[in-house]
Parts: structure tokens; sequence; C-alpha cells
């Protein structure tokens, strides 16, 4: 990349770009554990939460219906988003090159967005903890219908950890980046029909750099 200008000063065909946030962003899976142990003492259902969170990526009710009857789903996942920030948001960590690669894509006049399936509240208390300040955050949202949000806010780029990611972007006509830092490995993104299959975020900006190029 020699001979090209710092990124600040080349915003031409800049990118919205969007992100997932467990295992994309973030490693939440000390706090969804927590969570989930707190959640089995309440309710007194056994719940394997080593398990659980080595799953992470479809939407809540998905795991829930192992542990649940039919008829206690929506009562339990109600009250596990309740009391998610007591136990989740504290252990929760920034995973490596994270705001690196929101601050890149802002670094080129662009917009970084996330788009996840946790409940949206809880998935803004993740960042305004973590000190990472997308330009919106959406939530509620898994594989397919998350190209609903992408393509409303005009991302061309949906950067994820899961197979669910992969067709998110695909639905949307977005390019799909994906990472090996969440329960998929990258073989299993490549198979998925991923782009580009980065081992963690911290190749993310070279990445983007390459591509607002060929974009210009």
């Amino acid at each position: 990349m020699s001979g090209m200008a710092p990124y600040e000063h080349r915003t031409t065909a800049a990118p919205t770009v969007g992100f997932d946030l467990d295992m994309t962003l973030i490693d939440s899976r000390p706090g969804i554990h927590a969570t989930y142990r707190a959640l089995s003492a309440e309710t007194g259902v056994p719940i394997d939460a080593d398990a659980a969170v080595r799953r992470l990526g479809p939407p809540l009710e998905e795991e829930l219906v192992r542990w649940f009857p039919e008829n206690r789903i929506q009562e339990a996942g109600d009250r596990y988003r309740e009391i998610y920030p007591e136990y989740a948001i504290e252990p929760t960590l920034a995973l490596t090159g994270a705001r690196e690669a929101v601050d890149a894509v802002r670094a080129f006049g662009g917009r970084a967005i996330v788009v996840t399936a946790k409940h949206e509240p809880n998935a803004k208390l993740h960042l305004a903890h973590l000190g990472i300040e997308p330009d919106e955050v959406i939530g509620r949202l898994w594989a397919e219908a998350k190209g609903t949000a992408l393509r409303e806010h005009g991302a061309s780029v949906y950067v994820g950890d899961h197979t669910g990611d992969v067709r998110g972007a695909r639905s949307a006509g977005a390019l799909s980046v994906a990472v090996a830092t969440g329960p998929c490995d990258a073989a299993e993104l490549r198979a998925a029909g991923a782009d580009v299959v980065l081992a963690d975020l911290t190749g993310f900006p070279a990445w983007l750099e390459r591509y607002v190029a060929e974009r210009a």
C-alpha cells in the first residue's frame, strides 16, 4: 500500500459497513454464561451454560428451546433480557481490533452500524461500556433478516463470525467479511459463501483500505 495517503485523507467511495456484535466486536461469553446460570438458579431449570456459549449467534429463543418447554420460552426470554445487564455487561471485553475496525470505517468517511440478534438495549449497553461508538445499532435480527437493516442503511459490507452472518450479508447484496473468532471456523465460513475470511479484526483496516481503493 506504499504511496497511498492516510485513511483520513482519502474519503472517496466512503462505505457503510455493518458489524455483528457477539464474537465479532465483543467477547460476551463470560457474561452470557453468568446470565444463563442466574436464570437457571432463578427458574430451577437446568441449563448447560458451557454448551450455550459455544453456540452463540442465533436468537436467544433458539437456545432456550433446548431447556424450557414451549409455553415457558417467552417468559424465560423476557427474564433473561431483564437480568442480562446485571450479569453480562461488566465481564464482557472488546475483541482484539474491534475499536480499530470501527475507527477505520470512520477514517474513510464511512458509517459503521451494528446489526445483531441481541436485544437492542443490551447491545447498546455493551457498546457504551466498552467505548465503541457505531453510527446505528439495530437489534433482534438474525441471518437473512439482517439483510433488511443492511439494505435500509446502504451497507456494502457486513462483518460477522457466523454462517448466519454470511447469509445476512448475501441477502442484502453486501460483501461478506467473516472473522473466525466465533463458533464457526474459517472452513465453515468459506463453505457458507463468505467473500473474505480473516483470522480476526486486526486484519480488517488493511483489507478495508484495499477495498476502498478498488471502489475509488
